[in-house]
């Protein structure tokens, strides 16, 4: 058993007050999320198709951004447990003008791609869905500077251990974005443009209240002179070391499950439907390992600026045990809660009984070795050790999940059985044991120069 070490950088208080607001925040996003497809989908199927096509260009981007907000909170972090505080202030300042830059460049090149996004990246689609796809994409895309720069500043906030602040910002945006989608699009009859003002307007205010919160010059993390300098590319190539291979990743791995998604259609609606149920389920299982693997940036990278390897290896033992434990827990009870889950949807027999095979799958997998293939990374990550998880995360992305996928669901017939199995066996399985390899074996303390 690890010793407690003396003079902790984190009490279990501090554990706490970061994570819990994190599981919370998560669980919001799903819930509204759901929500909001309900609410569009009043509108006509030909309308949740269009939304759904240009929410996945804005996931994604969603998923870069939070990368490159990583990487911020890595050099942010370190400064901190380095007790160089007004360095740390210029990092977050830098990450906010990098990601408003970035973020601002990113939108200005979509509006002018937009007809050729919506004819060539989603292909032939009916001419109702490219309507509605059109008239919600013109809007969204000027979402995209308010995603960058709320996501640079949630992670300064949960760098500062102040993650109760993003929970509370994340549940009024998004109580802002269900009472305007039921105003706009019921009171209203806006349709798709009434949900995409409503992402709008919820989007901005949650930027601009991150940004007023951070110039409180009492926070540690305050950008109000920081924000004002030009840019320092010395910093700002630091945070992008950090970020980038993060977001490269984040990237590759969605183009995986989008082409893993092709490969699903060949077995028919019911495994089409089975899959898409079984996805949302696996979001909610998966709600309290998130958490674990959010909270892990800011406390890793604390202990390696203070260079403290001895706390670091202390730290990340103990968020991988609470990730282990509350997995199980909340695995258990939804799967004893499974058939009065899905009692909610109307479900043919067939189907039904795919939902609760491929939910068993990814339930053997999430006990056992997701926290080490999704939580122990992050931890590599927070500590500049972002190269080899990238690497590995792309190479068992195609050999194992995609071509495990193809092996087992064609070549052995076991059908969409086979493609959740590669995923929750295979592929993270390979990811476990090379990540604790990496931790065990020491090489990711020679990474942690990213901090003068």
């Amino acid at each position: 058993m690890q010793a407690q070490p003396q003079n902790r950088i984190f009490s279990n208080h501090d554990l706490r007050i970061l994570i819990f607001p994190l599981v919370i925040e998560l669980a919001l996003e799903l819930i509204v999320g759901l929500l909001d497809s309900v609410m569009v989908s009043s509108v006509g199927e030909a309308a949740v198709s269009g939304v759904s096509l240009v929410d996945s260009v804005m996931q994604l981007l969603i998923y870069i951004f939070a990368a490159l907000a990583s990487g911020g909170a890595v050099v942010a972090g370190q400064y901190l447990g380095a007790k160089k505080q007004a360095e740390a202030r210029f990092a977050a300042g830098e990450l906010i003008r990098l990601n408003l830059v970035l973020s601002v460049a990113i939108a200005l090149v979509m509006l002018a791609a937009q007809r050729w996004i919506l004819t060539h990246v989603f292909g032939q689609i009916d001419a109702a869905v490219y309507y509605h796809a059109e008239g919600y994409f013109s809007v969204a895309v000027f979402t995209i500077p308010a995603i960058g720069v709320y996501e640079a500043g949630t992670a300064i906030f949960r760098t500062m251990n102040n993650a109760k602040i993003t929970m509370k910002t994340s549940l009024l945006i998004n109580v802002m974005n269900g009472i305007g989608n039921a105003i706009l699009i019921y009171g209203c009859a806006m349709g798709t443009a009434g949900a995409a003002l409503s992402t709008l307007i919820a989007r901005w205010t949650a930027a601009v209240i991150i940004v007023v919160l951070l110039l409180n010059p009492k926070r540690v993390l305050s950008v109000k002179t920081t924000l004002v300098q030009g840019f320092d590319f010395k910093m700002s190539r630091r945070i992008l070391t950090m970020g980038v291979p993060n977001g490269v990743e984040n990237a590759v791995f969605q183009l995986g499950k989008v082409m893993i998604l092709g490969l699903v259609a060949t077995f028919g609606v019911s495994a089409i439907t089975a899959n898409a149920v079984t996805q949302t389920l696996a979001s909610i299982e998966m709600i309290p390992g998130s958490a674990i693997q959010l909270a892990a940036i800011p406390i890793i990278a604390r202990c390696v600026g203070a260079e403290d390897y001895a706390q670091a290896k202390y730290y990340n033992r103990k968020l991988l045990a609470i990730s282990y434990l509350s997995v199980l827990g909340w695995s258990l009870g939804m799967v004893c809660a499974l058939p009065a889950i899905l009692s909610f949807y109307q479900l043919s027999e067939s189907t039904h009984h795919l939902v609760v095979t491929l939910f068993l799958w990814h339930t053997a997998g999430a006990v056992t070795l997701w926290p080490l293939a999704f939580d122990l990374p992050a931890s590599l990550r927070a500590a500049g050790d972002v190269r080899f998880p990238m690497l590995i995360s792309i190479a068992s992305m195609w050999i194992f999940r995609f071509g495990g996928a193809h092996l087992l669901s064609k070549g052995l017939g076991l059908g969409i059985a086979g493609v959740w199995i590669a995923m929750a066996i295979l592929d993270w399985g390979f990811r476990a044991g090379v990540y604790l390899y990496r931790w065990h074996g020491g090489k990711w303390m020679e990474k942690c120069s990213l901090i003068e």
